[in-house]
C-alpha cells in the first residue's frame, strides 16, 4: 500500500469510527455519578436522568441541543441483561422516545407518530441476548450493547414543566431480572462506583478530538467487540485489516508508517468534518441545507460522522427534519454583527403535525448566552403575526426594541448558525415541496 493510499484509508477509518468513539466519550461524561443527578443532567448506566427544565447556555455535553422539549436521557449497557422500558400515558402531548445504537443509528422509536398517547412496556435487549420475552412486553432488539435513549416531551415553557416532570417520572428502566410488572417495585441503585479518572468537565467532542490516532483506533477496536459493526460494513472493514483496525485487534506490531498514518488521520479529522459540513451546506437551497436520511445512515460513513459532530442524537426524518442555515439569502456567513429577518408568507410556516421552532447555535454548536435566556422561538412562543397573516422573526444580537422583542431570536456577537426543527413533518416538507425562506440581512 502506498503512503497516499494508506493515509486516505486511515482518514476514512477515522470517520467510520467517529460515532462509536463519540458515544463512548459521551456515555462516560453523562454517567459519571453514583446516583441520578438531574441538576447535572447525569445518571449511572441503565438509569434515566430527567432534565426538569430546558437546557441553557451552560449545557455542553451534547452539541446542537434543543429548547423545545424536556428530555429524559439514559445510557444503556445491555451486555449483562435486557432492560424494561415503561412509559406513562401522554394524552394529546407530542412525545417521542428514540433509541440510538452505539453507531448513532435510531434502531427503534416509540412516540406520538407511531404509538398515539402511550406505548410499552418494552424489552430492550442487546445483540447477544436470546431469552424468552415475558408476556406483555414488546421486544426492541438492539444491534449493539451500548445504547442511548433520548426521550422528548413537548413543552410550552416553565409553567408547563410540572406536568411534563410527572411524565418523566413515569419513564423508567428496570433490569429484566427485577421486572415484576409493577415499576414501583424497583428502585435504581444510588451508590454506583464512579471511575477515579472520569473527566466530568471536558466536553466529549473535545476529548475525542484530543486523542492521537493510536489512542483513537485502539479504543475503536475495543468498542467494536460489544458493539459489532453492521453486516454491510464487512467490505470496508476488510480493507482496514492491514491497518490493524478490527474488533478486538491490537495495534501492537504495526509498522511506523501505519501508526504515522493513523496519527495523521486523527490530527486532521476535525478539520475534515468541518470541511464536509461546509461542502454539504454549500449544496443547500436558499441558505438552508436539509440533511435527509438522518438516524439511518447505512454505509454513508461521512454523513454519519458529520451528524455525530454537529447534531448528535438526530432523529429519523419522519419524526423530525432539521433545515440548517449558516448563510443568508446572498450566501454570506451569518454573523451577529448584522441583523436578519426570517419572513414567512401567510400559510407558509413550517408544515408539521407536531410543532416547529427556530433554534440559535453559536460557533461551537451550543446555545448562545443572551439577556432573555431565549435559545429558540417557534409556533408555541406567542409570536405576533403581521396584519396580512405573514410572520417575521428577527434574528440579531441587539434587542430590536419592545415592539419586536416577542419575535426576537437573540444571536451571539460573532458567527452563528440556526436550525429549523420540524417535529412530525408533513409530506410537503418530507418531499421538498415546502422549503424554508432564506434569512434576509437587514442591517
Amino acid at each position: 500500500m502506498s503512503d497516499a493510499s494508506m493515509e486516505k484509508l486511515a482518514a476514512e477509518a477515522w470517520l467510520y469510527g467517529y460515532p462509536l468513539v463519540t458515544a463512548a466519550m459521551t456515555r462516560d461524561a453523562m454517567t459519571a455519578v453514583p446516583s441520578r443527578d438531574d441538576a447535572r443532567r447525569k445518571a449511572p448506566l441503565n438509569q434515566f436522568c430527567y432534565m426538569r427544565s430546558t437546557p441553557d447556555a451552560s449545557f455542553t455535553e451534547v452539541v446542537s441541543p434543543n429548547a423545545d422539549t424536556l428530555y429524559s436521557s439514559a445510557w444503556l449497557d445491555l451486555s449483562d441483561q435486557p432492560l424494561v422500558l415503561t412509559l406513562p400515558a401522554f394524552g394529546e402531548r407530542f412525545w417521542m422516545v428514540p433509541i440510538l445504537d452505539a453507531w448513532s443509528n435510531v434502531f427503534a422509536v416509540v412516540g406520538r407518530r407511531k404509538s398515539g398517547p402511550s406505548a410499552g412496556p418494552c424489552l430492550i435487549a442487546g445483540p447477544s441476548w436470546s431469552g424468552d420475552v415475558p408476556p406483555g412486553l414488546t421486544l426492541l432488539k438492539s444491534p449493539t450493547s451500548v445504547n442511548w435513549i433520548i426521550a422528548r416531551y413537548a413543552t410550552s415553557g416553565p409553567s408547563d414543566f410540572p406536568d411534563v416532570n410527572q411524565l418523566q417520572d413515569g419513564t423508567r428502566l428496570i433490569p429484566l431480572s427485577q421486572w415484576t410488572g409493577d415499576p414501583d417495585d424497583y428502585s435504581p441503585p444510588t451508590d454506583v462506583p464512579v471511575p477515579a479518572d472520569a473527566d466530568t468537565t471536558t466536553p466529549p467532542v473535545e476529548r475525542v478530538h484530543a486523542l492521537s490516532g493510536r489512542e483513537y483506533f485502539a479504543l475503536l477496536n475495543r468498542l467494536m467487540v460489544d458493539n459489532p459493526p453492521d453486516a454491510a460494513d464487512a467490505p470496508f472493514l476488510h480493507s482496514l485489516a492491514d491497518l490493524g483496525i478490527s474488533p478486538g485487534a491490537s495495534l501492537d506490531g504495526q509498522s511506523p508508517d501505519v501508526l504515522a498514518a493513523l496519527d495523521a488521520a486523527a490530527q486532521r479529522g476535525p478539520d475534515v468534518l468541518r470541511a464536509l459540513l461546509t461542502r454539504a451546506e454549500s449544496a443547500g437551497s436558499g441558505g438552508w441545507t436539509v440533511h435527509r436520511g438522518l438516524g439511518d445512515y447505512g454505509t454513508d460513513y461521512a454523513k454519519r460522522a458529520v451528524i455525530t459532530r454537529f447534531g448528535y442524537g438526530a432523529n429519523l426524518d419522519a419524526d423530525a427534519l432539521y433545515p440548517h442555515a449558516t448563510t443568508d439569502s446572498e450566501g454570506r456567513p451569518l454573523d451577529g454583527a448584522h441583523s436578519y429577518v426570517l419572513h414567512f408568507e401567510a400559510g407558509r410556516t413550517p408544515p408539521v403535525d407536531g410543532f416547529w421552532s427556530l433554534t440559535m447555535m453559536n460557533e461551537r454548536q451550543l446555545f448562545a448566552d443572551n439577556s432573555l435566556n431565549r435559545y429558540a422561538i417557534g409556533d408555541r412562543s406567542g409570536m405576533r403575526t403581521n396584519p396580512d397573516g405573514s410572520l417575521d422573526i428577527y434574528v440579531q444580537h441587539e434587542n430590536p426594541g419592545t415592539d419586536r422583542e416577542t419575535n426576537w431570536l437573540p444571536a451571539p456577537a460573532g458567527a452563528f448558525n440556526v436550525f429549523l426543527r420540524l417535529y412530525w413533518p408533513r409530506a410537503s416538507a418530507l418531499t421538498g415541496e415546502w422549503t424554508a425562506p432564506a434569512l434576509q440581512r437587514t442591517g
